[in-house]
Formats: structure tokens, sequence, C-alpha cells
């Protein structure tokens, strides 16, 4: 794949601006480039070309350095992304230093992140289901924070869109509560999830297993393979990048499809200090930068900015682009800048052992598990009386490998012999819970500390609430029945909640509503009071749900940035 165009040939004015490289923003960029904006692209990391920077990819697990573990060093450089539980020698480069990046916890809050071009679509775990209908109505139905400003109809097309170029296997299930969407064929169940989702979908009425729909290629399309991506190998080594495009990322997706219009610079090591206002037209006019690695500053000029930089980074960016119209930030008229942060609660749930099936395996490492939809408060028959909203669960199960070793007694030849036959089967349940919005959880900038670059810190004051509490007791209950009832021997329950954030899917700092007086964003993900900025990653977001986000904000950037180019042509931005 050719390198992407980092050359700005002295020029600092484009149609457009795209602030971050990840998910929402390679989506902004794509869009914006095929609609025929010059678009800029600003990375606050480092380059990252598909598969030349992606060291280990190919490596097993004895050439990893530390055998796959962090030296002190690293522990330290990575203290706080360590805390998702992902970083490893093979993965370390596609996370953020912690010690560059720094940020306040008056209460824990696990920030993990990963600044490069590409940002976290390198790093997710690739799930991938669409909201249904009574998820853009919960809060106005139960009386929570805000109503949504739009409805599944309107979003369905989007999805759709979005599902199509990304690529996304699955199974349809036929649930208006986790629609089905535009499928590629599915990953299969192995012979012990066969017999759980019999067992599971006999015994509890309203429960359903199905294989997880994920973001990976298992039959690619022609628009798929124009980009140069391939079908899945079942390595099961996606968090290192994958080398054949088969998993939907910035990198291999939506990046390259801007570039080959011509239309994309990117910039990257550019952290952006703040938006520029100008307070006669009310409008943003451009973005201030310093060179992560000159400490020179820069601005750039643009007619429309997305900014697409996560949850907190964008929220960071408004609030410190004040003036005399935004003194608390731009676009927050409301208050609401900041606030209602969100995440999912998961590493919640149940494992156990299975006796039998010793006659059988599986082929390849597949890249995902079984997924169970959400089954309570849908209506009044699956009400829970001690919480609202509801939660899955992502399983993992297969025969234990040799890495059993380690807790095993024993020595010499034999040993080892024994440790090459494959071991008994296992299963696991986690669940992800929906997080409410409250106003109490909330990120502000810090009065009197900086970043290297002059930025100030965030300070994030946020945590669970009772609600998260109490619906993981039930989580983890219903994962021990069901593993008890499908004939499992020793299940036993874990709970290892961590702080907000643990969940790496932030969300709400920037929410969108119909009351410029209540939310920072109208209902097209456009500032209400500043109508040529948009924030189409986790900010926006309303409500959280309790599946994966990402496909949403996809589809929410691709409306967006629709609309957006056609008020440009009617001269309203």
């Amino acid at each position: 794949m050719p390198q992407f165009n980092i050359n700005l040939n002295n020029v600092n004015t484009y149609d457009a601006i795209v602030i971050g490289s990840g998910m929402s923003g390679g989506w902004a960029a794509k869009e914006l480039c095929e609609k025929g904006l010059k678009t800029l692209v600003i990375e606050k990391g480092r380059m990252v070309s598909h598969i030349e920077d992606y060291p280990t990819m190919m490596k097993d697990g004895w050439e990893l350095e530390n055998r796959g573990g962090l030296s002190p060093n690293d522990l330290e450089k990575y203290h706080v992304q360590i805390r998702s539980g992902f970083v490893g020698s093979a993965t370390k480069h596609f996370y953020t230093n912690d010690l560059d990046n720094p940020y306040q916890e008056t209460k824990r809050f696990d920030w993990i992140r990963g600044n490069q071009i590409g940002g976290r679509s390198l790093i997710w775990g690739k799930h991938t289901y669409r909201w249904g209908p009574m998820d853009f109505e919960a809060n106005a139905r139960e009386g929570i924070a805000i109503d949504w400003p739009v409805r599944y109809p309107e979003i369905a097309p989007w999805y759709s869109y979005v599902e199509k170029f990304a690529g996304i296997s699955g199974e349809k299930l036929g649930l208006s509560h986790v629609p089905d969407g535009e499928f590629l064929p599915p990953f299969p169940l192995n012979c012990l999830e066969k017999e759980f989702k019999k067992s599971v979908e006999t015994k509890f009425s309203g429960r359903h297993i199905t294989i997880g729909r994920v973001a990976h290629l298992t039959e690619p399309q022609p628009w798929h393979l124009e980009l140069g991506r391939g079908q899945c190998q079942t390595r099961n080594r996606c968090s290192r990048g994958c080398p054949y495009g088969a998993y939907f990322s910035s990198n291999t997706a939506t990046l390259p499809a801007a570039h080959r219009t011509g239309n994309m610079v990117v910039r990257p090591n550019a952290i952006v200090q703040s938006l520029i206002f100008d307070e006669k037209t009310q409008k943003a006019t451009g973005v201030r930068i310093v060179d992560s690695e000159t400490m020179k500053t820069s601005e750039f000029f643009a007619k429309i900015i997305f900014l697409c930089a996560s949850a907190p980074a964008s929220a960071q960016i408004l609030l410190n682009s004040t003036s005399a119209r935004f003194p608390n930030g731009m676009g927050n008229d409301s208050g609401e800048l900041g606030h209602n942060i969100m995440d999912h609660h998961y590493h919640v749930g149940a494992m156990g052992d299975y006796d039998g099936f010793t006659d059988k395996y599986y082929k390849g490492r597949r890249p995902t598990g079984i997924f169970i939809p959400k089954y309570v408060n849908l209506d009044e028959k699956t009400k829970n009386p001690n919480f609202l909203r509801g939660y899955d669960y992502q399983g993992d199960s297969g025969r234990a490998n040799w890495g059993r070793g380690n807790d095993t007694v024993g020595v010499g030849a034999d040993f080892k012999d024994r440790l090459t036959e494959p071991g008994g089967w296992y299963m696991s349940l986690m669940g992800f819970g929906e997080v409410l919005p409250r106003h109490e959880n909330k990120m502000t900038l810090s009065k009197d500390k900086t970043d290297k670059w002059g930025v100030p810190q965030i300070v994030f004051d946020a945590t669970h609430g009772e609600n998260e509490l109490k619906m993981r007791q039930q989580m983890k209950t219903d994962a021990a029945e069901m593993l008890e009832a499908a004939g499992f021997k020793n299940v036993r329950m874990f709970d290892n909640i961590g702080g907000l954030g643990n969940g790496v899917h932030e969300m709400g700092t920037a929410r969108m509503g119909a009351d410029p007086k209540t939310s920072v964003l109208n209902r097209w993900n456009q500032l209400h009071a500043v109508a040529n900025v948009f924030v189409t990653d986790g900010s926006f977001m309303t409500s959280s749900n309790c599946v994966n986000p990402s496909i949403t904000y996809m589809a929410f950037t691709a409306r967006a940035v629709d609309y957006a180019v056609k008020e440009l042509k009617k001269l309203n931005l």
C-alpha cells in the first residue's frame, strides 16, 4: 500500500480538518475525501504504515521480547495502559506512553489509549452490534438524563452503509433489540459451544447463543480486495497488526480509501491545543497545533472541522478552546461539556471446566467467541426490579494447551510429552453492562498542571454508580447458572471492576440532544453554537447501551459528513 501523503507543501488551508485518525477519524476522512473535499487529518501520535510498522505480527511466542512480558522500564512507561490487561511486548508499540501523556484522577479512571495513525482501530476488539429501537428510547422512557434526538430508523441505513464497507461477519437472529446487519458468513461454533447453546436455549427462555459479530473478513467482497484486504487466517494475532488486512482498521480500510482520492494529507505528531474561533462569523476557522517533536506551533484553517480524538481528548480540546464568546470552552453554553462520562463495566462473570469431547478439537484460532445478547429489562416479563438497563456476554472456550504446565507439577520428557496433548475443555463468560449517564461523572482541565506541550491535563472525577454495582451481582450469578445448567464443573465466579474507562468505551462528554440548554451537540453531531464543528467519536453518546459502540460511531460519522457536505454546498456553513 502506498504511503499516505504527509507533505503539507506549505499549505495551511483546507476544505476540512479531521482531528484524530482512529475509528471515527478514519471514516470522516474517507467520506470527506470521497465527496471531493481537500482534507487534513491531524494525528497526535506517530505515523504507522500498514504491514511495515507491525513488528511482531509474524513472531511466535518464544520469539517475543521477555517471552511476551514487559520489562521494569516498560511497566513504568505503560503504568496506566497495563490496567487493561492487553499490553505486552507483542503489543506495547500500539499503546500510549503514560509518562509523556499524564492525566489526573480524583477517582480512578483507566484511560487506555493508542496515539498513532489508526488510533485504537489497531487494538479494538472488533465486536460490532447495532443498537435497537429500544436503546434510543431508553432515556426518555425511564426519565434518565435527556432523550436522544434521533431514533433507530434514521440510523439503520447508515449502519448498513458502514457494515458493507467494513466487512462484518455474523449470524442473523431476527431480534429487535440487537438488529441484524449486513453480514459476511459467520465463524463456526465449536462442539462445546454447540452443546452449550442447546442447553441454555432449552433451559432459559429468551436467551440466545450465537457467534460474536466481528469486523473480520470471512468472505472478502470486491471492494475489500480493491483495498488490498484479504480473508481472515484465524491466527488470532490481531492486536499486533494484521498483515492480511483481514480486520477493519483505519490503516487497512478508511484511510487507504481516502488516500486514493488524492484529497487527503496526514499530519502526524501534531498536538492539538485548541480550535480557533472567529467572533465576527461565530464559526471556527481552524486548529492550533504543537509539533510533538520540534515543539513548533502552527495553525491550519478549514471550512469545517471534525473532532474525532476520543471522548476525553475531544472534550479536552473544546474545553481548552476558550474565547470571549466561550469562556468555559467552545460550545459549552449548556455546561454539559466534559460531563456524563460513560463506559461499559465488565470483567465480571464466571468460568468452568467441561468433561467430555476429548476426541474433538477445532481448527485455527478464531478471533471471536460466543455472544449472548441482553435478555433482561426488555419488557415487563423480563424486568429486573433491582436495576435499569441490561448486559450481554462474550464467551471464550477451547482446550487447555501447553501453557497449563505453568501450574502443573512435573519434570522430564514424559511431562513435556503430556503437555503436547490437548488438555480439557473450558469456557468463560464475560459480562458487559450498561453504564447510566450521570452529570456528576465528569472531566475538567487542571488549573496548574500541563503536559510537556503546554496543554492542561485532564482531571477525571467519575466512578461506577449504584445501578452498575447491583447489575454486576446478577451478571456473575447468571453466568454461573448457565454454565452449571450446561454441565460444567468447577464453576467459579469473578468480579474485577477496575475504574471507569477500563472497558475502553469512553462516551458522553459532549452529548447530543434537541435542547441546547441541556446538550452540546444537535442531532447531526454539530455543535449547537458553532455550526461548522462536528464531533463524531464517543463524545456524542447520550446513553451507552451494553454493546461495543464502534459501529455506532462509524454510522453517525458517515451520516454527519453527508449532512455537513450538503450544508456546505448550500453555503450554510
